[in-house]
């Protein structure tokens, strides 16, 4: 490939790659930065000097290509006057034919030819160039041949010369090389001059013994010398050698040609550095050539031949300033060379291009030289008393007028000797000679007041050559210099006015390229010397930038977009816009350079009502970068969100001030606190402009005035606010109020007129107001002007009347020239005579009149201030204000990347950047603009982050979601496509979840969007599998997800079958079934399949979801904020409203995000478990869901309770909500419910201690007992649960018992699982035995102890009543097997420690009643049927009365209701005994009754607890006993106590005073005595329940109910003790009796009434509760009779209760009968609708097999007469087949071919219709 700029079969020279490209371009060439490059811009040794090596090859191929930018560059010149063939033409290409490099000869192009005849100069030079080229070459060679030594040494290896430049090669120049070089430049010289006739002749001179010229002579004694000098050529005076050639140039008897080659000859001996610094005399050598060449002399022949010499003379100049001896220089040779080049930029106006070009390059090149030395020069002590030669007003010096060199002026050589003195003119160059060429420069662009450059001049009538030239001189100078320009104060000074002043009117130029060189000199001066040109600067942006970018004041297009480009690249520097806020916007005196950059680059980002723009583009990268830098500058991690506040209060606003500016910890709060005083200025400059009087009032009340207002503070309010009216200041300052003069005054005083002249001074004081019209306030503002101004400046007027009536002359001086209706204006002498004799009675200096009467004829003083809300434009009165506000101004404020300020920034632009960029994104279509917004969003992000703004992001997130293809409305393919294919989407959809994932923790109301997303992605089927999985997720038990782990087969029709389900055959098992199945397989319809670009769509938009970590989002969210957290959940809950399939989705999600927040569950923990506990509890049908939901809920249980053991309870609560379901959804998922629940008792049983969290647990496996399918595994976790008391507490002990019972009574399960659950109830009191055990070892209070035992004794009392309704069991096995489980129990309770009353309760509530109501039952089922079972089953229940009775009798005998359950016992014996089965009784019990009583009677005779006694006739213990042993069996009596023994106990204990009578009292007083135990408890009891309830009035919440609860425990266990007194009063003699039942009925009336307070307390209406308190009167005020009838009619309720009891159990037994036979029916009815779905099935089968076999049939038949036709068709192709081989001879191939190919019957009738021809 042939690169632009280079012709095929050259090699690529990075040495010239630039200087081809440019000489190829010279209109490009002519705008950089002044290097004004044309088509040999720089010589060829030049050209030769860029090589990286030095190989002969290359440099050939570099003269050739400099030949080539010859021809290119003149090309377009042919037009000028015809070329004269002669020697010139043939000389150039005679020397390219000669020379031979490497083996590859120079050869001109073909389109050189053409442009060498264009132009005899650019030939002759051309011609010269290469010839130089050649020589020196040669003579580098000779010299690395002669000196092999130098090159081996050489730091870059042989063959190869080092930095690009010969002069700083190591090697030294021999002396033959040096003397040979002399010799031929010599001979050349002699060459050229006898080529003139003038030279070639005899010479004749004045003199007969001069034979020769002595110019001729002179060369010819140099030849002689020159190799007879044996010293080293250092120590040869240069002056020997060159003077001959110098005499050549000075003599004006030479012609061009002859001073030319002197000129190259002086030019070689510089290049070669043939002598240098250490050289004797070299100073003198140098100025001599500097003289010489300033004094050139020679005879113009041609126009051709001056160019040539002219370009020369620039040659040499050049060549000293380069050379190794260039420090020789001196001051005034420095100011020679640069005025001779001067001299000929001027001369080259009239002349050709070429000239031109070189010139303006050459002048370039000696400021380069000149101040690239500038940082290695120290600054002079003196320096600041350095004088300036005024370039405007000196004679002799060139001038600019209208961009044109005046050509009548010459420059002069002696440019300031008188100036600086001699001395430092002779000095080597430095500091003087710097400042004056830089002076001189900025001189260039003074165009002065006729020339203004501004939007309004005529851009024809303005030449840019000009100004180029010099902003480019300008700009190489300050790149050069750089910093160091600082270090010395003259060049610093001149910087800060002359040439910013000038670079403020250039910058108004209507030339964009002007105006383009201007910012560039400008960004150089910021980034050098930003520290010393504050104000400059913010004058700069104010009214040359910002006034052309805003379009409002005639600027161009191009203007607007060169300046909108030179803000951006100010926007671009990382500190920048840091550094304008710290020193503009926060600085009380001047402008909002930030903000107005910012809304300038905002509005001009936004397209408005067209399209999309590169200026939109340009602006939008600006605020970009200004966010971007933001956003570097801060750090990943975040700081806290607290700004420091500023205290309101007075303070003198004028006089805060940093004490340093170098320590961010003190300016930082200091311009935070001056920004702060800045915006209440502002507002309080709006209300004074809206009224001045009420606006001083405001400002008051916002502390900025004092309470008592005194003139200078408002003066200084006046002085420093921005933003003021003028014209409501100038009223002000001239009211004749007191206080307002006083104010006027004060003002005047905040100026400083030191070192001013009046009419500076005057422009800086008018120019902050606006003079009043009325002649009275305007002489009171000059009397304190003149007062001020003579305080400072009293050199030349008089008093400060003088002052003033000069001021008074000078305003109407202004008034006379620069107003349009005064036709004739004042002259100067009228301007003196008008000012005699003022100075007190003196006239003042006529210079200094008429200098101020030119100032201000040039310059007007603005008298009308601009009042406009844009940017003022830059005027010659208000420069002089910015170089007085520059002294006073702050120090630069340097900052560092750090973000000190980047916070209040930020609050400025992120609005409109948000907003421009959303706008830009919208429209944008290219690719790298989409980006480019994309970086400036995630940007914002990153700092709205930083800075917890969350209402940004929030906005920002808005934003950017809105151009994902999520929220338009797209069909599922669009969207997938969109994805993939639009860039634009692509992107918004990666910052959206990059933002998501990295800055999750400030996002609030963003997560709305988010979610949107994410669920339109989840309905596209393109987010990953695992996304709403947690960190240790595990597989799900339900099957609604398996859709999703399943590959995608056809994901264009996704959405569409999900829209439209359709049910799936029902399979069938038999054989015609499937056959029909598989006939009908190609019947069916298949989906069509998706094209190869729809898969490669869906695989690009899966990578692209799958790149933006949507899955990080959610299981990194246990990293959230607690905010953002909670705004998370509440999102999903939101999102999860549209339909069901995102519902079930979010909360998948939500589950996933509580699971991983599991240490700081309590945060989202209620929001969750409301959300789920809503679509539990609105459901009403299976679905997935209400499944999801259920799940989940067990899920994060199984979870979380190994970690949060403080919320188990509140955890174990959520899962009531499974108790909560419908019937029908609760039947669906009672499966895998109850499996997931055994899961978690299985891992999580130890963790679960409450009551709460059991009874919720417990509950739901009770539930299971009754369900077919899950009650296997509900029983598992009962088993897991109860088996050797793993898990059994007594938290839970109680509800496994009944969970156990329900299991033992459920027949849905086998026989043997009621069996197991009997033997978990029975083995059960192991646990209480244990734990009676560990309560003697830990327990050792008393109160406690009981306490203890009581609970334990109720629960074992439980589990005997629970055992006693299994027991009752209709089945058989399971009936006798509890009774003996029973009976285990029982027995089992002597390792328990039980209350004595809890025995009497076994009997009363379980042992008892089980007797009587299986006799009952027993009895009732013999009028049907006996069964032996029956019988066995009272045998077992009498054996357990019995054993019961006996294994208490030790515990019980003593208490005082023994009595009563022995009689209990005797009763139900004789009632077994008396019981007929069917007319029968049963022989087994008639069997055993008697043999369990007799052993009972043997032990209680044993124990001592049945003795004999004497009371006969009486209600004794013993006549009660032997009254009813004797109607059971009547021999009992004799064969347990014979009479012998009867006889002798009654001897052995007879005594007087211990009678029956006595015994029966102490009987009784030892029943009254446990009375009193209860009456005591009682009283104790009710004391503290009065306590209690009195302190309930006072609490509230969750103490209240606690409280309650306590309260109402305490009444039940009162009611208890009132049951047991009662029954212990009723089995006393009737005189106890009735004094105890008194007491009881009491007892029971003071339960009421705490029974009313609790209701009273609890109860939320006070009528209610009065209403009570009135019924509680009543009753008390009830008789004791009535009372006593209550409680009779209590206790038949209470009987009456226990009979609907018991037939509310039969009603149970009953319907679980009937739920048993249901069920059947029920498998019946399924049964018979699986058969008729298979009958249904095999009938539609056989008629689709039926219509198959048709369609068969018609198939077989239609294939009959197509086999049929096909024969036919042989048969009559072989017959014609036969015909034409028999008639025509045919070949059987083409028969073939008749026969297969139909197409060829045409060609074979041709043929047959021509076989009879050919025959």
């Amino acid at each position: 490939m042939t690169q632009e700029g280079q012709d095929p079969g050259y090699p690529k020279l990075e040495g010239v790659k630039t200087l081809v490209t440019t000489q190829r371009n010279p209109d490009l060439a002519a705008t950089r930065d002044g290097q004004v490059e044309m088509g040999l811009s720089c010589s060829s040794e030049q050209v030769v000097e860029e090589l990286p090596t030095h190989d002969p090859d290359k440099v050939g191929m570099v003269m050739t290509l400099n030949i080539r930018c010859f021809s290119d560059l003149h090309h377009r010149h042919t037009s000028r006057s015809q070329f004269q063939q002669g020697s010139t033409c043939d000389a150039l290409l005679g020397i390219l034919s000669q020379l031979n490099f490497g083996g590859q000869a120079l050869t001109l192009p073909d389109r050189l030819v053409p442009s060498l005849r264009a132009s005899s100069s650019f030939t002759t030079y051309a011609t010269e160039t290469l010839h130089y080229l050649s020589v020196f070459v040669a003579f580098k060679e000779s010299r690395s041949l002669l000196q092999p030594d130098a090159m081996e040494h050489h730091p870059s290896g042989s063959n190869s010369f080092h930095g690009g430049e010969f002069k700083s090669c190591h090697s030294k120049p021999s002396k033959v090389a040096v003397a040979s070089m002399i010799n031929s430049e010599i001979g050349a010289v002699l060459a050229v001059m006898r080529r003139n006739v003038r030279w070639g002749v005899r010479y004749i001179g004045d003199d007969d013994d001069q034979l020769e010229h002595s110019l001729i002579h002179s060369l010819k004694e140099l030849r002689k010398q020159i190799f007879l000098w044996q010293t080293n050529w250092q120590n040869v005076d240069p002056k020997l050698y060159i003077q001959p050639f110098l005499d050549v140039i000075l003599s004006d008897e030479t012609g061009a040609p002859i001073t030319g080659v002197a000129l190259s000859s002086v030019y070689k001996i510089l290049t070669l550095d043939v002598f240098t610094l250490d050289t004797v005399n070299v100073g003198e050598a140098m100025h001599i050539i500097v003289d010489a060449v300033k004094s050139c002399r020679f005879e113009v022949t041609d126009p051709a031949s001056e160019e040539v010499v002219l370009m020369k003379i620039l040659q040499v100049l050049l060549a000293c300033i380069k050379s190794k001896a260039a420090n020789g220089l001196s001051n005034q040779d420095i100011f020679t060379i640069i005025n001779i080049c001067l001299r000929v930029v001027h001369q080259s106006t009239s002349k050709s291009e070429l000239l031109q070009r070189l010139a303006r390059h050459t002048m370039h090149e000696l400021v380069r030289c000149i101040f690239s030395q500038l940082p290695y020069i120290s600054p002079l002590a003196n320096e600041t008393e350095l004088n300036v030669v005024d370039w405007d007003q000196k004679s002799g010096e060139s001038k600019v007028e209208n961009g044109i060199i005046d050509s009548e002026t010459e420059v002069s050589d002696d440019l300031n000797v008188a100036a600086n003195g001699e001395s430092a003119m002779l000095a080597p160059f430095g500091i003087p000679c710097m400042v004056e060429i830089f002076h001189f420069l900025c001189t260039l662009l003074n165009v002065g007041e006729s020339g203004e450059v501004n939007s309004r001049s005529n851009p024809i009538a303005f030449d840019e050559d000009v100004p180029l030239f010099a902003l480019g001189l300008v700009n190489s100078a300050i790149e050069l210099g750089g910093s160091s320009f600082r270090e010395h104060p003259k060049l610093l000074s001149l910087i800060q006015d002359e040439l910013f002043c000038n670079l403020m009117q250039f910058g108004m130029s209507m030339s964009p390229l002007v105006l383009t060189t201007v910012c560039s000199i400008v960004l150089n001066l910021y980034l050098s010397f930003r520290t010393e040109l504050k104000v400059q600067l913010e004058a700069f942006f104010s009214c040359v930038l910002l006034r052309i970018a805003q379009s409002k004041h005639g600027s161009s297009y191009q203007q607007q977009e060169v300046a909108m480009e030179a803000l951006v690249d100010f926007c671009r520097q990382h500190n920048f816009m840091a550094e304008v806020f710290a020193n503009f916007d926060c600085d009380i005196t001047c402008s909002n350079v930030f903000e107005d950059v910012s809304n300038l680059l905002s509005k001009s980002a936004f397209p408005v009502n067209g399209p999309l723009s590169a200026m939109h583009i340009l602006a939008l990268d600006g605020l970009i970068s200004m966010v971007q830098g933001m956003a570097e500058r801060v750090g990943e991690e975040l700081p806290a969100s607290d700004v420091p506040t500023h205290e309101e209060g007075y303070e003198a606003f004028w006089t805060v001030r940093c004490e340093n500016y170098g320590d961010p910890n003190i300016w930082v709060p200091f311009v935070r606190k001056s920004k702060h005083i800045k915006k209440r200025l502002m507002v309080g400059a709006d209300h004074f402009n809206n009224d001045p009087k009420k606006g001083l009032q405001q400002l008051q009340a916002l502390h900025l005035l004092p309470e008592e207002l005194d003139p200078k503070s408002v003066a200084c309010f006046f002085r420093y606010t921005c933003g003021l009216d003028k014209n409501l200041i100038g009223d002000f300052l001239g009211n004749h109020d007191q206080f307002c003069v006083q104010v006027l005054h004060e003002f005047a005083k905040t100026f400083d007129f030191q070192n001013m002249n009046l009419d500076n001074a005057l422009r800086l004081f008018v120019g902050t107001f606006r003079l009043p019209g009325e002649s009275q306030k305007i002489q009171r503002v000059l009397e304190a002007f003149s007062e001020r101004y003579y305080e400072q400046s009293p050199q030349i007027l008089i008093d400060k009347d003088a002052a003033l009536l000069l001021s008074y002359s000078i305003i109407l001086l202004n008034t006379d020239h620069h107003n349009t209706q005064v036709k004739k204006k004042m002259t100067e002498e009228d301007f003196i005579r008008n000012n005699r004799c003022i100075n007190g009675g003196a006239d003042l200096p006529r210079e200094y009149l008429s200098e101020l009467y030119h100032s201000i004829c040039d310059s007007e003083i603005q008298m009308i201030p601009d009042q406009g809300t844009g940017f003022q434009m830059m005027t010659s009165s208000r420069w002089i204000s910015v170089i007085y506000k520059s002294k006073e101004t702050s120090p630069y404020i340097i900052c560092d990347s750090t973000s000190h300020l980047d916070r209040d920034m930020f609050h400025i632009v992120y609005g409109p950047t948000i907003a421009a960029t959303s706008v830009v994104f919208e429209q944008a279509e290219q690719e790298y603009v989409l980006q480019r917004c994309v970086d400036g969003l995630l940007a914002i992000a990153k700092l709205s982050a930083y800075y917890h703004l969350n209402r940004v992001l929030d906005d920002l997130v808005v934003s950017l979601c809105k151009f994902t293809p999520f929220f338009a409305s797209l069909s599922v393919d669009e969207a997938v496509l969109a994805l993939g294919e639009d860039a634009r989407a692509r992107m918004a959809t990666e910052a959206v979840f990059l933002i998501a994932n990295k800055y999750g923790d400030y996002i609030s109301s963003g997560w709305k969007s988010i979610l949107e997303c994410v669920l339109s992605l989840h309905k596209l089927q393109i987010l990953p599998a695992h996304i709403a999985s947690d960190a240790a997720d595990d597989p799900e038990p339900s099957t609604s997800n398996t859709e999703q782990e399943r590959p995608l087969e056809n994901p264009v029709s996704v959405v569409v079958s999900q829209a439209q389900p359709s049910a799936a055959p029902r399979k069938s098992s038999s054989f015609i079934g499937r056959f029909s199945q598989l006939l009908s397989f190609d019947m069916e319809e298949t989906e069509p399949l998706p094209t190869e670009e729809e898969l490669a769509a869906y695989k690009l938009a899966r990578g692209i979801v799958k790149d933006c970590h949507i899955d990080s989002i959610f299981s990194d969210s246990k990293f959230l904020q607690a905010e953002s957290l909670q705004q998370l959940v509440s999102s999903l809950i939101k999102a999860a409203a549209k339909d069901e399939a995102s519902a079930v989705f979010c909360l998948e999600l939500l589950i996933a995000v509580t699971l991983n927040n599991r240490d700081r569950i309590l945060l989202i923990w209620q929001t969750v478990y409301e959300h789920i506990s809503g679509i539990v509890q609105s459901t009403t049908t299976p679905c997935p869901l209400v499944e999801k939901a259920v799940f989940g809920v067990l899920k994060i249980c199984q979870r979380l309770l190994p970690y949060k053991e403080n919320l188990t309870d509140e955890l174990l609560k959520s899962l009531q909500l499974v108790l909560k379901l419908d019937a029908r959804v609760a039947d669906a998922y009672c499966e895998p419910i109850t499996q997931e629940v055994a899961r978690l008792v299985k891992a999580n049983a130890s963790h679960v201690r409450s009551h709460v969290g059991w009874r919720t647990i417990i509950s739901l496996l009770s539930i299971t007992a009754r369900h077919p399918e899950a009650s296997d595994a509900g029983f598992e976790a009962l088993r897991f649960i109860m088996s050797e008391g793993a898990h059994l507490l007594p938290s839970n002990y109680i509800l496994c018992l009944d969970a156990a019972r329900q299991f033992a009574e459920s027949r849905v399960g086998e026989i043997d699982r009621s069996i197991s659950a009997i033997d978990l109830m029975s083995n059960s009191v192991f646990c209480l035995a244990r734990w009676s055990q560990e309560a003697k070892k830990s327990v050792g209070e008393d109160e406690a102890m009981m306490k203890l035992s009581q609970d334990i004794g109720e629960m074992w009392l439980r589990l005997v009543n629970n055992l006693k309704r299994v027991c009752l069991d209709q089945r058989d096995q399971v009936r006798n097997h509890a009774i003996l489980m029973l009976q285990r129990s029982v027995a089992g309770a002597d390792g328990i420690m039980l209350p004595q009353p809890l025995w009497f309760q076994c009997f009363d509530s379980a042992i008892f009643p089980l007797l009587d109501e299986l006799l009952a039952v027993s009895v009732e089922n013999s009028r049907k049927t006996f069964k032996k079972t029956v019988e066995e089953t009272l045998v077992v229940a009498t054996k357990l009365m019995s054993k019961a009775f006996l294994q208490s009798l030790q515990d019980i005998s003593q208490q005082p209701s023994f009595c009563r359950l022995w009689l209990g016992v005797l009763e139900r014996m004789e009632t077994y005994m008396s019981t007929k089965f069917r007319g029968k009784r049963s022989e087994k019990v008639h069997e055993l009754i008697p043999e369990l009583l007799k052993n009972t009677l043997l032990v209680m005779k044993t124990t001592g607890v049945l003795l004999p006694g004497d009371d006969i006739g009486s209600d004794s213990f013993w006549q009660l006993t032997w009254l009813h042993v004797k109607k059971i069996s009547p021999s009992l009596q004799s064969e347990v106590f014979p009479q012998e023994e009867l006889d002798q106990f009654q001897r052995r204990n007879a005594k007087p005073e211990d009678t029956p009578p006595a015994r029966v009292s102490n009987l009784f007083g030892t029943m009254s005595e446990v009375f009193n135990g209860y009456e005591r408890q009682y009283c104790d009891l009710s004391a503290t329940l009065s306590k209690k309830c009195s302190s309930a009035l006072s609490l509230d919440g969750e103490q209240k109910k606690q409280k309650l609860s306590e309260i109402k425990s305490g009444l039940e266990i009162a009611e208890a003790l009132i049951r047991k007194m009662d029954l212990e009063a009723r089995s006393l003699p009737p005189g106890v009796k009735s004094s105890l039942l008194v007491k009881l009925r009491e007892f029971k009336s003071d339960l009421n009434n705490f029974k009313t307070e609790v209701k009273r307390i609890t109860s939320a209406n006070s009528n209610a509760a009065a209403r009570d308190q009135l019924l509680e009167a009543d009753t008390k005020t009830a008789s004791a009779d009535q009372r006593a009838r209550l409680m009779m009619s209590t206790e038949r309720l209470g009987r009456t209760t226990d009979r609907l009891k018991d037939g509310r159990r039969t009603m149970m037994e009953t319907e679980e009968i009937g739920v048993s036979i249901l069920q059947d029916l029920h498998g019946q009815r399924q049964s018979l609708l699986r058969a008729g779905d298979t009958l249904s099935g095999v009938d539609e089968n056989v008629g689709k097999s039926k219509k198959i076999l048709t369609g068969m049939t018609t198939r077989m038949n239609r294939n009959k007469w197509t086999i049929g036709a096909i024969i036919a068709a042989l048969v009559v192709a072989i017959i014609i087949i036969l015909y034409f081989k028999l008639t025509n001879n045919v070949s059987i191939v083409e028969l073939a071919v008749l026969v297969t190919c139909p197409r060829e019957w045409l060609a074979l009738a041709i043929r047959l219709k021509l076989l009879p021809f050919q025959r």
